[in-house]
Formats: C-alpha cells, sequence, structure tokens
C-alpha cells in the first residue's frame, strides 16, 4: 500500500495543527480534514500515516484515532437505507485495499495505536467478516501458530488483540441465526488455536511461577488475558459443544490461576490480578448462563475467591479483581446455591471481611474526589455500580438479603450503630465512619425503584432527622466535603420520599451547598435540587379510571428560593473545574424553565449566559454542558418574555451577537441550537419584522443554509416561526417557489422527509390557497411520484396528516378537486390504496384529532364520496375512523407516561453535530381545530345530520362494510352523545 510522502506529510501537519491551542488554526485544520475525508484514498492515507514510523507519533496516534472513527461512519454497512447517499461510504477499493493490508499493520504498530486499529479492524469486521472477509480469520490462525512455534509470546498478544475485538461482537448482541452462522465459523476456526495456546501459555507460566521476573511476565500474563476475554465473547451466546467438552482444561487453569502466588515483585505489578479479574468475569458468566454445566466446579470457585478477597496485596489491579470477585460471589448469592453463604460465621465473615473493608473510602477515592471530581462523580452516583468497591459490596449484601433478609438487616443495623457511634465518639477524625454508615443506608434501604433485596435496616424517619439533616445545617458547611457529598447523595436518592414541606424547608441549606468549594459537593446540591423539580405525582382523574402524572413542585413553590439559587448557581460556575460544570447548567436550566424570574435577576442571568456561550464558542468540547447552555437560554426567554414582552429588546441585543458569531465563524455544533433560539424569538415579535429578521429570513430562503442535514428541523421551525408572523411576504421575490425547491430536495432523502412534510404543514397552516394555488399541482406532483418508490407506514402517515390538514384549511372541494388535477379519479385511489389503509395508525393526540375531522369531513361533505358509486369506500372509510378513535383511548393511558420526557431526555453523547431539539424552545403545537372539543362527538353528530338528509341509505352500507367489532363501538358512541343514524 503505497502513499505518496507529500500526501503523508501534509497529513502530519494538519493534525499537528488540530492538536493546537490557537482555536483558528485548529479549525482550520479541522475543516481541511473533513474536507480532504470526502475524497477516494483518504482512508488509506490516514492508515498509511498512522504506520509511518518516520513521522511524529502524536500525528500517527491522531490519524490512527481518524481512521478508526472513518471507518465506524463510513464502512458500507449491508442495512444502510439506499436512499441515503450511500456515496458516503468509502470507496470499494479503498476498502478492499484496507482489508488486505489492516491486520499486517496492526501486528508492526507501537501498541497505542495498535489499540486504535484493532478497534478499526473490529469496525470494517462488524459488516464484511465473516463472508466479505473470509482470509482475515485464517490469517490470524496462521500467525498464531507460527508465534507458538517460535515460542514467542509477545508475537502472539498483537493476534489476540485482533481476535478479542473481532469476537466482542458476540457479546452485545440479539441472538438470531445470522450470528450464529457467524459464531460457527469462528468456533470452527478459532476455538481450537485458543485453547492451545492457552494451555501452552499456562504451562510456561505455571513451570517458571516461583521464579519468573516482571519483564518476561508481562506478555505472558498479558497473552492469558487476551485468551480470557476472547473466551467470554464466544461464550456469550450459547455454551458451545467444543468449550463443554475442553470444560475441564480451562477450569483448571483459571482455579490455578486464582490460588497461585506468584512472586512479591510480580504480584505488585498488577498484572497477575488482571488475569485474575478476566477470570472471575468468565466465571460470573458460566453462572449467569450455564449453571447446571458449571455447579461442579462452583464450590472450589466460591472458596478460591472467597480467598482471593481475603488476602492483603498492593497490586494496582486488586481493586478491579475485588469488583468482578465481588460481582461472582453477589451472583451466587442471588441463585439456587445460597446456601454456601448461610451459616452465620460465614455471613458475619462476608460483613467484616468483605463488605465493611470495601465499604469504607480509600485513599485512591480520596485522591479521586479531589483530583479528578468527573470521574468521581460518574463511578459514584451515575450507576456504574460496577466500577466501585463500596457499590459492589453493597451490591453484594442486597444480594444475600434476598435469601437472608433478617440476618442481614441484623448485621447492617448493628455495622450502621457501630459507625455512627465511632463517629460521635471522635467526629473529627472519625468521620468516615458516618459516611461509610450513610452509604449503608442508601444501598440498603427499601424505596422506590429499588432492585435485589431492598432491606429496612433502620427507622428512616429517625435517620433522616438525627444523621442527615444536622450535616446539613451545620455551621462548618466546608468541613469534610466527602461527607457532605455522601448526604446530599442520600437526599437525591430518597427525594420521592422526603415530604414537600421538609424538602421546601431544606432548600436553603441546600442552596448554600451550591457554592461550596468542592466540586462533588455543589454538583451534587446542583443535582439534588435538579432532580427534586422533576418529580411528578400519580393522581386519579375524578369520575374516570385514569390516572395522570402531575409535577409535585410548581412556580409557586420554587419563587421564593429562585433568584437564591440562580445567583448561587451563577458564582458556582466561576469555580475553578466547574467553568463548564454540566449539573450545574442543568440545574440553572431547571429552575429558569420553572420559576417565574422577573427584575433585574433577569439581566444578569441572559449576560451570564450569554458571556458563557461566547467563552465556549472558542471551543466546543462539552456537549452535554452546552446542550443544558442553550435549554437555559431558552428557558429564561420563554418563561421571562412570557410573562414581559418588553423584554425582547434585552433578550435580542444580547443575543444577536453571538447567534450571528455562530454562523459567521461557522461554529456548525451550535448551528440547531442558534436556529432554534431565533425562532423563539421570531414567535416573541410582532409584525413588523425588523431588519436584521427580514435578513435572517433571507438567508433561511437559501438552498445552501439547507445543505446541513442536522440543521433541516431546527430551519424548519425557524421558517415556521416567520411564517406566523408573516405569510404575505412569500408572495414578493419569488419566495414561495424557493421554498418548495428546498421542500423538494428534503423529500427525496428519508432523513429528511419528516422535515418536508413539516415545512409543507407550516405552508398550508399560515398561508391563504391564493397564494398556495399556483403551486398547489407542483407539491402532489413531488408527493406521489416519491409515494411510488416510498410506501413505507411512516411516510404514508405524514401524507395523510398532510392531506387532512388540506381538508381542514381549504376545504374537502380543495382537496378532492386538485388532486384530481393530476389525473381522473386519482384522489379515490389514493384514499383506498393509503389513506383508509393508514388511518388506524396514525399517533399523537392532534394527529388523530386532525385526521379523524378531516375524514369525517370527506365523508360528510365530499361530493367524491357521497357519490352512489363510492358506497363502499365511503364504508371502509367510517370504519377506519371508528377504528382510529377507538384505539386513541388504549394510548392515551401509555401517552400520559410519556409525558415525562423533558430536556434531559434530548443530551447528547458526543459531538458529532446533530440536532438536538430544545424543549424550552419548542412553542407548543397549534390546535387547528380548537371549536372541535371531541372529534368522537363530532364524528356521530356529523353522521346524524347527514344520514338525517337521506334516511335509510347510509344503515346498510354501515351493516356492509363496517367490522363487527368497529359497528359495536359506533353503537356505542352513538348513545353516548344521544344521536342516532337514521
Amino acid at each position: 500500500m503505497e502513499v505518496a510522502p507529500e500526501t503523508l506529510d501534509t497529513l502530519a501537519g494538519w493534525f499537528a495543527q488540530s492538536l493546537s491551542p490557537d482555536a483558528a488554526a485548529r479549525r482550520a485544520a479541522e475543516q481541511s480534514l473533513a474536507s480532504a475525508a470526502c475524497t477516494p484514498g483518504f482512508a488509506l492515507a490516514l492508515l498509511g500515516l498512522a504506520s509511518s514510523p518516520r513521522h511524529d507519533l502524536q500525528a500517527r496516534l491522531a490519524a490512527s484515532v481518524y481512521f478508526k472513527n472513518l471507518l465506524r461512519r463510513r464502512w458500507p454497512k449491508p442495512s444502510a437505507d439506499g436512499d441515503d447517499a450511500c456515496g458516503d461510504h468509502l470507496p470499494p477499493n479503498d476498502c478492499a485495499i484496507i482489508k488486505a493490508h489492516l491486520l499486517q499493520l496492526l501486528l508492526t504498530a507501537p501498541p497505542l495505536i495498535q489499540a486504535q486499529l484493532s478497534e478499526a479492524l473490529a469496525a470494517a469486521a462488524a459488516s464484511d467478516f465473516p463472508s466479505k472477509w473470509e482470509s482475515l480469520l485464517p490469517s490470524i490462525v496462521s500467525s498464531l501458530g507460527t508465534a507458538l512455534s517460535a515460542g514467542d509470546v509477545p508475537a502472539t498478544n498483537p493476534l489476540l488483540a485482533a481476535a478479542a475485538s473481532l469476537f466482542t461482537r458476540f457479546r452485545n448482541t440479539f441472538d438470531n441465526n445470522a450470528i450464529r452462522i457467524d459464531l460457527k465459523y469462528s468456533l470452527d476456526n478459532f476455538a481450537a488455536p485458543l485453547l492451545e495456546v492457552f494451555l501452552s501459555t499456562s504451562r510456561r507460566l505455571q513451570a517458571a511461577a516461583a521464579t519468573v521476573t516482571r519483564p518476561e511476565s508481562r506478555p505472558v500474563f498479558e497473552c492469558l488475558r487476551l485468551c480470557c476475554e476472547i473466551f467470554y465473547s464466544l461464550n456469550s451466546i450459547d455454551l458451545p459443544e467444543f468449550f463443554e467438552d475442553h470444560m475441564r482444561e480451562w477450569m483448571t487453569e483459571f482455579r490455578a490461576f486464582l490460588t497461585t502466588s506468584y512472586p512479591p515483585a510480580l504480584e505488585a505489578d498488577g498484572a497477575p490480578d488482571a488475569l485474575r479479574a478476566a477470570v472471575c468475569d468468565n466465571l460470573q458468566l458460566y453462572m449467569e448462563k450455564y449453571e447446571e454445566e458449571f455447579r461442579g466446579y462452583l464450590k472450589e470457585f466460591v472458596e478460591a475467591v472467597w480467598g482471593l478477597l481475603m488476602a492483603p496485596s498492593v497490586s494496582p489491579s486488586r481493586g478491579q479483581l475485588a469488583v468482578t470477585a465481588i460481582r461472582f460471589l453477589t451472583t451466587v448469592a442471588e441463585s439456587v446455591h445460597h446456601a454456601l453463604f448461610g451459616s452465620p460465621e460465614a455471613m458475619k465473615q462476608i460483613c467484616d471481611s468483605v463488605v465493611v473493608p470495601n465499604l469504607r473510602l480509600r485513599d485512591d477515592d480520596e485522591e479521586l474526589f479531589e483530583g479528578n471530581w468527573v470521574e468521581y462523580v460518574r463511578h459514584d452516583a451515575e450507576g456504574s455500580d460496577a466500577d466501585t468497591l463500596r457499590r459492589a459490596a453493597c451490591r453484594l449484601l442486597r444480594g444475600l438479603a434476598a435469601n437472608f433478609r433478617e440476618q442481614v438487616a441484623a448485621l447492617v443495623s448493628a455495622q450502621v450503630q457501630q459507625m455512627l457511634a465511632a463517629y460521635a465518639a471522635d467526629r473529627r477524625n472519625n468521620w468516615k465512619e458516618k459516611d461509610a454508615a450513610i452509604y449503608l443506608v442508601i444501598s440498603l434501604m427499601q424505596r422506590p425503584g429499588a432492585t435485589g433485596g431492598g432491606t429496612p435496616v433502620i427507622d428512616m424517619e429517625s435517620f433522616f432527622t438525627s444523621v442527615i439533616v444536622p450535616e446539613l445545617q451545620a455551621p462548618d458547611w466546608q468541613s469534610e466535603p466527602m461527607l457532605k457529598a455522601t448526604v446530599l447523595r442520600f437526599l437525591k436518592e430518597f427525594k420521592d420520599q422526603i415530604p414537600k414541606a421538609t424538602a421546601l424547608s431544606l432548600l436553603p441549606s441546600v442552596t448554600m451547598f451550591l457554592t461550596h468549594e468542592s466540586n462533588v459537593v455543589h454538583s451534587y446540591a446542583a443535582t439534588f435540587i435538579e432532580n427534586l423539580l422533576i418529580i411528578k405525582d400519580v393522581v386519579q382523574v375524578p369520575g374516570v379510571n385514569v390516572v395522570t402524572r402531575t409535577p409535585r413542585y410548581v412556580a409557586a413553590d420554587i419563587n421564593p428560593y429562585a433568584q437564591q439559587i440562580v445567583q448561587n448557581l451563577s458564582k458556582a460556575l466561576n469555580i475553578p473545574e466547574s467553568y463548564e460544570n454540566p449539573y450545574l447548567m442543568k440545574c440553572l436550566m431547571r429552575v429558569l424553565g420553572i420559576a417565574n424570574v422577573a427584575g433585574q435577576i433577569v439581566h444578569e442571568i441572559t449576560a451570564r449566559l450569554v458571556g458563557i456561550l461566547m467563552e465556549v464558542c472558542n471551543n466546543p468540547k462539552n456537549p452535554d454542558f452546552n446542550h443544558y447552555l442553550f435549554e437555559a437560554l431558552a428557558a429564561v426567554i420563554g418563561r421571562a418574555g412570557e410573562q414581559d414582552p418588553a423584554l425582547l429588546p434585552v433578550f435580542e441585543a444580547s443575543l444577536f451577537p453571538v447567534l450571528q458569531r455562530i454562523l459567521v465563524e461557522d461554529i456548525s455544533e451550535f448551528w440547531p441550537y442558534a436556529f432554534q433560539i431565533f425562532a423563539q424569538l421570531v414567535n416573541m415579535s410582532q409584525p413588523p419584522l425588523s431588519q436584521n429578521y427580514m435578513q435572517l429570513f433571507g438567508v433561511l430562503l437559501s438552498s445552501a443554509t439547507w445543505d446541513r442535514p442536522p440543521c433541516v428541523p431546527a430551519l424548519v421551525r425557524l421558517l415556521r416561526a416567520f411564517l406566523r408572523k408573516i405569510p404575505n411576504e412569500l408572495n414578493q421575490e419569488a419566495r414561495l417557489p424557493n421554498i418548495l425547491l428546498i421542500f423538494r430536495s428534503l423529500l427525496s432523502r428519508s432523513s429528511t422527509e419528516d422535515s418536508a412534510f413539516f415545512m409543507l404543514n407550516t405552508l398550508v397552516e399560515n398561508v391563504s390557497f391564493d397564494i398556495m394555488n399556483p403551486h398547489i399541482s407542483e407539491i402532489w406532483s413531488a408527493l406521489f411520484t416519491r409515494l411510488q418508490t416510498r410506501q413505507a407506514v411512516k411516510f404514508v402517515n405524514s401524507l395523510v396528516v398532510f392531506m387532512s390538514l388540506v381538508v381542514v384549511k381549504y376545504g374537502p372541494a380543495v382537496l378532492v378537486g386538485s388532486v384530481d388535477a393530476i389525473q381522473p379519479n386519482l384522489f379515490i385511489t389514493i384514499l383506498q390504496r393509503f389513506w383508509i389503509p393508514n388511518l388506524k395508525f396514525i399517533k399523537g393526540a392532534l394527529e388523530v384529532k386532525l385526521t379523524s375531522v378531516a375524514s369525517t369531513k370527506l365523508i360528510c361533505e365530499s361530493a367524491a364520496l357521497l357519490d352512489v358509486a363510492a358506497a363502499q369506500t365511503w364504508g371502509k372509510m367510517l370504519d377506519s375512523i371508528v377504528a382510529l378513535l377507538s384505539r386513541s383511548d388504549q394510548d392515551g393511558a401509555q401517552q400520559e407516561q410519556n409525558d415525562g420526557a423533558d430536556a434531559d431526555s434530548q443530551r447528547t453523547s458526543g459531538y458529532s453535530v446533530s440536532f438536538v431539539r430544545l424543549q424550552y424552545a419548542g412553542k407548543s403545537e397549534d390546535d387547528l381545530l380548537k371549536e372541535v372539543n371531541d372529534p368522537k362527538q363530532f364524528l356521530v353528530t356529523s353522521l346524524a345530520t347527514l344520514s338525517a338528509q337521506s334516511p335509510g341509505r347510509f344503515g346498510p352500507i354501515i351493516e356492509q362494510n363496517v367490522d363487527p367489532a368497529n359497528k359495536g363501538a359506533l353503537i356505542q358512541l352513538c348513545a353516548a352523545y344521544n344521536t342516532s343514524i337514521v
């Protein structure tokens, strides 16, 4: 694989610039890379640079990361939607060259680059292995055989790493025939060589266990660890026959690794414990999935793992080993084999020797708390049970409590009292005892949503009053920050159970902690307040069998505290390492979205948020923080602007400079957000719009503005805002033809067809038929042409909604006449083939109301459907209307459960530029049928009026064409609304 040296030099220069502290140089390099990425051969150049020994290691590493991500995005996938620009895939020739050279280049690369190329290989193999990459596994097996024959353990490791990346796909995949065929191929080719490498390397290690040195042992332990990783992957879906036949060989070596002690210097290196941790992962897999086959080995492995946890160690990998070992014991404790732990002595030993030692804060916990607060919070509070010893230890207790509830409750209750007594005896030096006691209670007390053996170990009210509240109200609130953090975590975990009055009385104390100098403490305080404000209580609706979820805390509850909370959050964002703290910004967003803020605080917080946005524009590196920042801006604009429209000029003066900077400097990550904020400001404005807005309207109507798919949904919202304010402007400067040109472009891709329909709906909602009439044929032609090749339910439903909108806004005659103008009788054809069969699949309260009312208008007002020849179509249409309205009742309760979606559900996980909707910037959908309170009543009263004009005509049609179940539903509706069809 030859790549021109000057190409590699240019690439290396771009990657060097992409790491520059100068934002302009960095952005220029990123744009150069993005432009080059579209050219054939770019992936080969990246691979060439990653494997070029004459270039700087940093540039090579950056190239390997870019190469890996490029393959993840653009390697051809068999399930790719042909509609969506297959040209974005890597060229077939590039893919073939990559497959021919990637493995060999991976084997000779430095370790850091090797890791990236392994992941790149896995990304390509996910689509092509094995059917389109038949040479890959045989090449790995052949090279493994050569290395094994030569006794070259270091040479086996990159091969095993490549295989481990290849087989990881079997861990997290749906079990189906295709994946089992691929697994069988992998087992047939690799299971026996894997066992051979494993046994050979293990025997080599055991033979020299007492004398082996650290440099010699590292490749050996790594080889065995990789074998264990591959073992896990190949056994993840089912127990393969080969592994069942050779289970004794594997288990014998596994037990040896767990029970053999190596020289102290070697143990201190951590490699033995890393291997043991991988073994414990395999034991847990077998315990969870293949208990019957594994039970013969269970007792000896429980003893071996227990012995490991009892043994002291200074290994840097001991923490991870302890987590995996405890997880294995937890799985056993939760199984039918829990009797292994049933004796009082065993239970006490678990509590005293496993749980309590691993529950107390360790030195590395304190170092993480002080040195890397983000990682500490992720481990401690964001559900990473597998990552922390204390959470793993508590899960073991919960597992035991599932079968030994009373014994565990008694042991833990005594332990909590003992810890609290130790703290009371020496508060200054024994604060960790109180911390551990609170942690135990958090982990084991029964609470909503708890899993495992939720066990009441103390009187909750007494514990809350005597242990938690004093820490919140202590005068030395800056002391013992780790203890304060745990207290705040307690509040967050039990927020639902804290009475509303009590929670509000604690808010001033918690608000004080927002300015605590510890990043963890003020983050936990912000998290508690934010979580408190989203609690919803289930409320029974009087008189009907329906429940609804209503917010527990509303503006009136939070208003007395809002100003202080906002000010303290603003101060906290100035604390070092919290300049871009997502927990603080999320809390600020929530408070601004609920409370009624007014006066000077609005000016101050708007200026503060704009200042932060100006700063992050220099380097948008924290997507969660930035999302919540824009949500906070949208919230303050929406809430304060709604109460005081006179604030609009203030918002415009503050926001226009930074929003224009985002567009002018092409800060692409923020474009979708900027357009949504612009839409919010336009919605608040009154016509005539200012010159600034009209200039923006001109930019909006340019086709080039719509070339970025992630921005399209935001642009449609902005267009909608403009059309609501200045619909008649479309008559000027050929603006409507421009919009329709953009519409056709959006309609041509399935990824943007939603936005195409949103644009059409916006036009019909806001523009008179006089303006639309010259272009309506063009719209139908585009839609029906697309319908010929795109008959997915989603597309057809969108078409039915749009046609219903035309009926409601312009009348049934306009819809029928304009469609039939394309081709005679086309409307009836569309109705029979698409509208009637798909009507019952419409979802969404407004959409159901719109389509049912429009369909009712058609059968009651349209001459085309009232024609005698259309009687069967009329009856089928009515059948679909009744089916839709009957199903909408069942969907209502589920919709209620889904109404809790909020700004947090929109958070991003990385920085690919994508559209993320701002919840607080969204204007609620307009109900175009406000005069229709109940679509069911509208249906039966319309039918009653129609049938009264032609008595006896429609009864037989209904009898012949309406499904019996729907006929019964229709009779019930008529009775409910005291109407009849005569």
